[in-house]
């Protein structure tokens, strides 16, 4: 992303509520209604499998990390799919600019509790000239070795997107998740011992208005969520951002409360008032602390199976 929009664009219309992009089975009548999603006890999602899946290192932590750390707390195993090597971001040369983001990117994975990360090493900002073929494949192929229940990602059908590697990264993971549990797609899959697995459940996020029906509480993440993105120092709106800050008030003679007396408080203050204030803001529109929106595709549900189960009768004999 623009990082010198971030902050004039993240607090914007991704909370406006609009019928572009409505999951299929509400078919022309999209509804606009919004459920909120709490942590669950216990382990609800043990045995599931979750991907965030993200074209840079900081894009998961900033959209959708208080959602990520729900899902693993849930019981799910996760994984980090990143699709560039983000070499146009982060300090000093190309290389040292892959080398920084590879780095945060898995501290990130880690302080997230995810299982792995795989980086697909993309170049930055040019992923819509990459085959969307074979950015498919990949990703299909990812989704039947790991089994991938859940993914998280940018919304494929968010309006005004300017960067390619997100809405590039978005299309070719909404078909991977529908084509991967085809048995006729990339059969040399099922002769490596892999088999069809589809990826029945998506949470979608965008920089701009989107259709949102779900909302998520991460009160209980939120202090976890700043400090993920905190780790993001080559590239991220957070980073060392507070102590760069704070050091650069003092040379003037000034100082900000919010930024304590040290690079640590000056780092988390920084992230919660200025990086991640549209989760606050999210949060007061549906009475919770802190909140994250989302495009949320669940299950499909038969509606064979629903008659079956309440018409079917046993026969005699």
């Amino acid at each position: 992303m623009k990082r010198s929009e971030f902050l004039a664009r993240v607090a914007g219309g991704a909370l406006a509520v609009s019928a572009a992009g409505a999951a299929p089975v509400d078919g022309p009548f999209a509804g606009t209604e919004v459920e909120i999603e709490r942590t669950r006890a216990g382990k609800p999602r043990a045995g599931k499998v979750l991907a965030a899946i993200q074209p840079h290192a900081d894009d998961i932590p900033l959209f959708a990390g208080g959602l990520v750390l729900k899902l693993i707390e849930e019981g799910c195993t996760g994984y980090l799919i990143r699709t560039t090597n983000d070499d146009h971001t982060g300090p000093g040369s190309v290389g040292e600019g892959v080398l920084a983001n590879e780095r945060d990117n898995l501290a990130v994975a880690r302080a997230l509790g995810l299982k792995k990360t795989y980086d697909l090493y993309y170049r930055n900002h040019m992923l819509d000239a990459v085959s969307p073929l074979e950015l498919r494949l990949r990703l299909i192929f990812l989704f039947r070795l790991l089994k991938v229940d859940t993914v998280v990602c940018y919304d494929p059908w968010g309006h005004y997107e300017e960067n390619p590697d997100h809405y590039a990264t978005a299309s070719a993971v909404e078909a991977a998740c529908w084509m991967a549990g085809m048995g006729k797609d990339y059969p040399e899959h099922m002769d490596a011992g892999l088999t069809p697995h589809a990826v029945t459940e998506k949470y979608y996020f965008a920089r701009g208005p989107q259709y949102v029906n779900r909302v998520v509480d991460i009160g209980d993440f939120m202090e976890r969520k700043i400090a993920v993105n905190t780790l993001n120092v080559a590239q991220g709106p957070s980073g060392q951002r507070g102590a760069e800050l704070r050091r650069r008030l003092a040379a003037q003679g000034l100082r900000l409360a919010l930024l304590g007396d040290d690079d640590a408080t000056a780092n988390r203050e920084y992230t919660r008032q200025f990086v991640l204030e549209r989760d606050a803001e999210t949060g007061k529109r549906y009475g919770l602390r802190y909140a994250e929106p989302y495009h949320y595709i669940g299950p499909a549900v038969s509606k064979v199976d629903e008659y079956v189960a309440k018409n079917a009768v046993k026969t005699a004999g």
